[in-house]
């Protein structure tokens, strides 16, 4: 099994080369972590096809490419401190750990945390903090960030807050849209620039339901 998903990890990696994706850094991460680890086992078989997948609570895991495009477009050094908003099945923030020195995640739904942060640490993802809260607050403590990657749509623009965490300079990609259908946008400097069409599920506040 190991040796069929180095097949397919591979085959996905030289699939976002060919999408446009050359952020080496967010390649050789694509290349190394295993995404059927952070997928539930009935669906497993499908971790490295080009689609989002379920992963329980309503939530999906983002298909590949919108992984890495997010993780590519916040255009952050190998020293940066990032930030992820909606952290789902922890596979975002394990490639974003392999990019980057630290990365704070938070995810509202404190069932989806605690198996990411079991998925994270079992395969020994130490620079990632898996916290449980509301994403719109962001980290204020851990601010400033040097990037921040939002995995669910807003409606207008991103919370207010979160751009009050960016470092001087540094980027906040974030879709932006209405009833789950929008733009992938890069916020940075006061200006939007629009990174494609996407889907995703709603930015949701407050504590989880």
């Amino acid at each position: 099994m190991a040796g069929r998903a180095d097949r397919e990890r591979a085959a996905m990696v030289e699939r976002l080369r060919r999408r446009g994706i050359s952020d080496e850094r967010v390649l050789d991460a694509m290349r190394q972590v295993p995404r059927e680890r952070f997928v539930p086992r009935d669906v497993a078989g499908a971790a490295y096809q080009d689609n989002p997948l379920p992963i329980g609570l309503g939530q999906t895991i983002s298909a590949p490419l919108i992984v890495a495009l997010s993780a590519a477009a916040m255009q952050a050094g190998p020293d940066a401190h990032v930030l992820e908003i909606g952290t789902g099945s922890g596979y975002g923030a394990a490639v974003l750990s392999r990019c980057h020195r630290s990365v704070v995640t938070i995810e509202r739904h404190p069932e989806l945390a605690d198996r990411a942060r079991r998925a994270l640490e079992a395969l020994g993802y130490d620079n990632v903090e898996v916290r449980t809260g509301d994403g719109a607050l962001g980290a204020p403590e851990r601010a400033p960030f040097d990037g921040i990657v939002v995995t669910a749509m807003a409606e207008d623009e991103p919370p207010p807050a979160l751009l009050d965490q960016l470092a001087q300079d540094a980027a906040l990609v974030c879709p932006v849209g209405h009833h789950g259908s929008g733009t992938l946008t890069r916020f940075r400097g006061g200006r939007a620039e629009d990174l494609g069409a996407v889907a995703f599920v709603p930015l949701v506040t407050g504590g989880a339901t």
